[in-house]
């Protein structure tokens, strides 16, 4: 039984990466009336964040892995960033949602060694 609690946490933590790319490019989407900025923002603001965790983040195809405290910056900077940018759509509850189920996920990863 705690496999598939182990595992269904390990799914929960691919939907949130998920989400936050979702949540930037949702965010892109609602700046400004200019077409071309939200098309940009939209875009490419996943885009980055897509760069930023295959380079850092990836679970086992990362180029730079990191570990330990550096790990825990750039969790908290990744998720919280999803987060903020819900918040910063106008969408306040689905980003404390969204920040919520994140320190669960994590608290629970440390806890199991995920």
């Amino acid at each position: 039984m705690l496999s598939l609690a182990k595992n269904t946490n390990l799914l929960v933590m691919f939907l949130l990466e998920l989400g936050v790319l979702a949540s930037v490019g949702y965010w892109g989407f609602t700046v400004g009336q200019n077409w071309p900025v939200k098309l940009l923002l939209g875009l490419g603001a996943p885009a980055l964040f897509i760069a930023a965790w295959a380079l850092f983040g990836a679970a086992n195809g990362a180029v730079i892995p990191l570990t330990g405290f550096a790990r825990v910056v750039l969790e908290v900077l990744w998720f919280g960033g999803g987060a903020a940018a819900l918040v910063m759509a106008g969408s306040v509850t689905p980003g404390i949602v969204f920040a919520a189920v994140y320190l669960v996920n994590a608290a629970l990863r440390l806890l199991w060694n995920q």
